[in-house]
């Protein structure tokens, strides 16, 4: 269970460490400082299992309200380069929001937010959003939909772009075809395969397989990881599904009700490709479950 991976670079201008238990704050009863401190200790386990590890993005006690309305609180958290996170936590707690904010679409209320040593302070076409919602445009083709952001490379390269991830997703023989003409999952490999054509360093997806069948969301996870595992891109997935969660991720982190604060923070201990009927699997899922409250039997 790990929540703090210690690297070379870090923003100075960020807390470093965990956020400090409060003195005097009438808001903060006795379970949230527990909390707290359960968090600062699986804090100081990290730092001694992951001195190395060079950090991708750092959250430092970072806290969004909307007016009145507390959404976020206090979450600090390291994700290291090319890992793969999963933002895990029921609908409407603030994951997306989450994501808002290290995208560089939302400020924080306080705390922040650093990549590669960089406070996050806009949108940077370094970082790429996969939206849950299709994102693709209908009225460019497949090849067109992929180009569309490699408007500074040469017209050459621009091919040689196209056509590696139109191979890469699987999209071979579909390049003239419209998104109309294609299934659900090929319009979110495409939609994956935009992403990474501008070649970012971090990708953001946010419940990208939920509108999709159970058959479809399944080779869509295993097409995703094996992107993954080729470019080695650091990604910061959410979802509400726990199964989706196990199956994908190097680390979940586990997100309470709103305002969200980290109730846990799992690693997967797992290689890929994983076996979804082992002891192994079949513990760190019902272990996610039991911390959400939920039951394992329907």
């Amino acid at each position: 269970m790990l929540v703090q991976i210690h690297g070379q670079r870090g923003d100075p201008s960020l807390p470093s460490g965990p956020p400090p238990l409060a003195q005097d704050d009438s808001n903060c009863d006795l379970s949230i400082v527990l909390d707290r401190i359960h968090v600062q200790v699986q804090l100081t386990r990290s730092e001694r299992a992951r001195d190395e590890v060079l950090v991708k993005v750092q959250f430092r006690d970072l806290c969004v309200s909307f007016g009145a309305m507390p959404v976020l609180q206090h979450i600090s958290l390291d994700v290291a380069e090319g890992e793969f996170v999963c933002i895990l936590g029921p609908s409407g707690c603030g994951k997306s929001t989450l994501l808002n904010v290290v995208g560089g679409f939302l400020a924080p209320t306080s705390g922040g937010v650093a990549i590669d040593g960089e406070r996050v302070t806009k949108p940077d076409r370094r970082r790429i959003f996969v939206f849950q919602e299709r994102g693709v445009f209908p009225w460019l083709t497949v090849e067109g939909n992929i180009a569309f952001g490699l408007f500074d490379l040469t017209e050459e390269e621009r091919r040689r772009r196209i056509a590696h991830y139109v191979q890469m997703v699987g999209l071979r023989g579909f390049e003239r075809s419209y998104p109309r003409e294609l299934s659900g999952g090929m319009k979110q490999r495409l939609e994956v395969a935009r992403g990474l054509a501008v070649n970012p360093d971090v990708l953001f997806l946010d419940e990208p397989f939920g509108a999709l069948d159970s058959i479809t969301r399944l080779q869509m996870r295993g097409e995703l990881l094996r992107i993954w595992q080729a470019e080695k891109k650091t990604i910061l997935f959410v979802t509400h599904d726990i199964e989706e969660s196990v199956q994908l991720a190097d680390r979940v982190v586990v997100m309470s009700a709103r305002p969200a604060q980290i109730r846990r923070i799992v690693e997967i201990d797992m290689p890929h490709p994983r076996d979804i009927s082992s002891p192994r699997y079949l513990a760190l899922r019902d272990s996610i479950f039991a911390e959400i409250g939920l039951a394992h039997q329907v």
